[in-house]
C-alpha cells in the first residue's frame, strides 16, 4: 500500500549560511512514517518521492532526534523552480517508497 503524506512547513536552513534547507514533518506523520518502517541497520533514512508545487524528485527523510521527526530536505533547483526560500511556509505530499528488501 502507497502511503501520501501532506502536510504545511516552514523551510529552515541547517547549521550555518549555505547548508542544507529542510522542511520538518509534523511529528504525527513521523511517527506514522516510523511505524510502517521496519527496523534496518543505519541511520533510519527513508526513500521518498516528494512533490512541492509542480516539482516532484526523489530523495530521503532524514531522521532527527533533536526535533523528534523527519527533516526533508529541498534542493537548491527546486527552491529557484518553486520559488520559495528558507522561511517560506511550503504544502509538500511525501510519497513513501517501498524498501528495498536487497539492502
Amino acid at each position: 500500500m502507497v502511503e501520501v503524506f501532506t502536510f504545511s512547513s516552514v523551510l529552515f536552513e541547517a547549521n550555518a549560511e549555505g547548508s542544507w534547507v529542510f522542511a520538518a514533518l509534523p511529528p504525527e506523520d513521523a511517527d506514522d512514517i516510523l511505524d510502517m518502517m521496519p527496523r534496518r541497520p543505519g541511520f533510519g533514512s527513508v526513500r521518498v518521492e516528494v512533490t512541492l508545487g509542480s516539482t516532484t524528485w526523489s530523495t530521503s527523510l532524514f531522521p532527527s532526534k533533536a526535533d523528534r521527526t523527519y527533516l526533508l530536505p529541498i534542493k537548491k533547483a527546486v527552491r529557484q523552480q518553486e520559488q520559495v526560500d528558507v522561511g517560506d511556509s511550503v504544502q509538500v505530499s511525501v510519497e513513501v517508497m517501498p524498501n528495498d528488501q536487497s539492502s
